[in-house]
């Protein structure tokens, strides 16, 4: 895990679906417990995109529906992200924040809730469009590493 932290600060991209917000390296990344709201009921998800200029949205409409999903809810023990793309709302009623942006030295994370062992949410197009927009946007990178460390003066002192 060390190893994958070390590359996410130095530029790499992490996305991290459904479950893999309790993984250690997402919770590390966070700094928080990442805990949420869960149910199994197999209701319908409808994913609301909130920002439709975000590159992870391009391609689709206002939202779209998950016939049968895992209802993940809030709260969702995260910081606050960096930008926000997704918010779903489920037929139990709740709603959760499910693509999360985030910004970690000079990686980009992405956090997508859609996801479950049982249910074909990975064959829908929309959910595929979501992750491949995802994969350009984290690979993206964001110019020059940063100079730190003791620095010699610019002008005589």
């Amino acid at each position: 895990m060390d190893r994958v932290h070390a590359r996410v600060l130095d530029g790499m991209g992490l996305i991290c679906l459904h479950s893999a917000h309790f993984s250690k390296i997402f919770k590390r990344l966070m700094g928080t417990t990442c805990n949420l709201k869960w149910r199994e009921a197999g209701e319908r998800e409808r994913i609301w995109v909130i920002d439709r200029a975000h590159p992870i949205a391009e391609g689709l409409g206002e939202y779209f529906e998950i016939p049968h999903a895992e209802m993940y809810g809030e709260p969702f023990d995260i910081p606050q992200p960096d930008e926000l793309v997704f918010v779903s709302w489920f037929q139990g009623g709740e709603v959760f924040r499910s693509g999360c942006c985030y910004h970690r030295g000079r990686g980009k994370v992405f956090y997508f809730r859609p996801g479950h062992e049982t249910h074909p949410i990975y064959h829908q197009g929309e959910v595929l469009k979501v992750i491949a927009n995802a994969a350009r946007w984290a690979s993206s990178t964001r110019g020059a590493a940063p100079v730190f460390g003791n620095v010699k003066p610019l002008e005589k002192l």
